[in-house]
């Protein structure tokens, strides 16, 4: 997901500049930062509306708005794709639909902290794919730990709600991998536009039968609809500014705050209090994932 610190560029002769480029690398954080912050108040959003139409319905109605605001933006031209940018981009539309159905049916059952701390582990996995370092063991060994002590396994568990949050987890870093590659296959929004299409394609069934049943109108629409932008359209739209300020791996580090970002929303917008283990189980998964994050840049350090 540069082997120079924050803030600090070089200059021809090796000599660091500290001040040029600070003021752009900050301003990305900030945007990287409010990105996470509407993709959890969004999600916390969309909950509102699932005793009205489910987590399968806000999803159907997030990904018809994403759609509907990314196509005429992206302008995809898919005529002219050829099958090797087709087949990605088709499986990127699968990890979308399943991705945020599992991360949604999960934010239902287990809460929303739990939850995405959970789906972080997907890109905390594809930082240490591959690694064999005593760090990258010790980051393992934090986000094991710190899973154990989010769930606490006992009679009382809620597996399905964990499962689905480690699914989604797994659909986030096929997300990461299949957006690496259609990176220099697709120019701009074009894969991630045309994937959300093939999405909501998917879930058009759903959004037919809610409006059959005069489910899909009023305060849940319009909840799932804020959840649509928030979640999808606003965090698109940022992280594309963003990349242009910032190195990539600083990405890695922007999603270490995704769990306290969703643990806030969670207490403030849906009330959901969490136990001292839960928030001790966010802070080893957190801290994994920082670690995670140092690694890789020591380790392209290295080889730079």
């Amino acid at each position: 997901m540069s082997v120079r610190t924050a803030g600090v560029a070089a200059d021809p002769a090796g000599a660091p500049d500290r001040d040029a480029g600070r003021g752009p690398v900050l301003g990305g954080l900030a945007i990287m930062t409010a990105s996470a912050a509407s993709n959890q108040v969004g999600a916390a959003v969309g909950a509102h509306a699932f005793t009205t139409i489910g987590p399968v319905g806000v999803v159907a109605v997030r990904q018809l708005v994403a759609a509907a605001v990314l196509l005429p933006v992206a302008r995809p031209n898919v005529r002219r794709f050829t099958w090797g940018q087709w087949w990605p981009t088709l499986l990127l539309g699968l990890v979308f639909a399943t991705m945020n159905l599992s991360l949604y049916t999960a934010i239902d059952r287990i809460g929303l902290g739990l939850a995405v701390t959970l789906e972080v582990l997907g890109p905390l996995g594809v930082a240490l794919a591959g690694s064999r370092t005593r760090r990258d063991i010790l980051c393992v060994a934090a986000a094991a730990l710190g899973v154990y002590v989010l769930v606490l396994p006992g009679p009382s568990s809620d597996y399905l709600g964990v499962g689905l949050g480690l699914l989604a987890a797994a659909c986030w870093a096929a997300y990461i991998l299949l957006n690496r590659l259609l990176g220099g296959r697709l120019p701009g929004l074009q894969a991630p536009a045309t994937a959300t299409a093939v999405s909501a394609l998917l879930y058009l069934p759903v959004a037919a039968f809610l409006v059959a049943q005069g489910r899909l109108h009023g305060t849940a629409l319009l909840y799932a609809v804020v959840a649509g932008v928030l979640s999808s359209v606003v965090p698109y739209a940022a992280d594309l500014i963003a990349l242009r300020r910032v190195p990539a791996r600083f990405f890695g580090v922007v999603m270490s705050v995704h769990p306290v970002l969703a643990a806030l929303a969670g207490l403030l917008i849906l009330r959901q209090a969490l136990d001292l283990h839960v928030w001790a189980g966010i802070l080893l998964v957190v801290t994994a994932n920082v670690l995670a994050v140092a690694t890789t840049r020591t380790r392209s350090r290295a080889t730079g």
